[in-house]
């Protein structure tokens, strides 16, 4: 029996409800020295390394932390692009300069999301990026990822692919978040690597 579909939405809503549950149990301390180590892990990839500009996120609660990553790539001369999200789900860009350069910005009733307060640079920005993090709530051992269900992504991905683009594509997980099975699409596409405070796998 498939899981490409209808069925595929009722797996994938139950899935990320349990992933955030997980997640919500988490304390600041655990919070934090994850995003420590997860900064030293990304930091250490070579496609990060010889990066010139990344396309990231600001993490939200108790997703894996962004923001040290994001300022240990400013540090070192990297143009860090972030996403600002538009009323029909597709997401804008502009540019981290450090905390001071963002804004909280609350969507509907979501929850408030920190976003580049300076100018904005056009959904076409993020093909420029040689790295783009996504964010995820699991990995599968296909590299496929179970995202939030906003479908954001899914449109940075066929922006990219349109543009014939091919940066790296990376999702910062927790350990215990990189599973034995995602259900998958026909649109979804495979990351690259997962970076986790314990290691990074590639998938390609």
């Amino acid at each position: 029996m498939s899981h490409i579909g209808p069925t595929a939405q009722p797996d994938k809503r139950a899935l990320r409800r349990e992933f955030l549950a997980v997640r919500n149990g988490l304390t600041a301390d655990d919070v934090r020295e994850a995003a420590l180590s997860l900064a030293e892990r990304a930091l250490g990839m070579p496609e990060v390394a010889r990066a010139h500009a990344v396309a990231a996120y600001v993490s939200v609660g108790a997703e894996p932390g962004t923001l040290t990553l994001l300022d240990a790539l400013r540090a070192r001369g990297v143009r860090v692009l972030l996403p600002a999200l538009l009323p029909d789900n597709d997401l804008d860009w502009g540019e981290y300069t450090g905390e001071d350069s963002l804004t909280l910005v609350r969507h509907g009733g979501r929850m408030a999301l920190s976003e580049p307060a300076g100018e904005r640079l056009g959904p076409d920005a993020v093909t420029e990026a040689d790295v783009v993090l996504l964010p995820g709530l699991a990995v599968d051992g296909r590299g496929m990822r179970l995202g939030r269900g906003g479908g954001s992504y899914d449109r940075v991905l066929a922006r990219l692919d349109r543009a014939g683009a091919r940066p790296a594509l990376l999702v910062l997980l927790y350990d215990s978040e990189v599973v034995a099975h995602v259900p998958a699409e026909p649109h979804d596409r495979p990351v690259d690597a997962v970076v986790t405070p314990s290691g990074v796998r590639r998938f390609k």
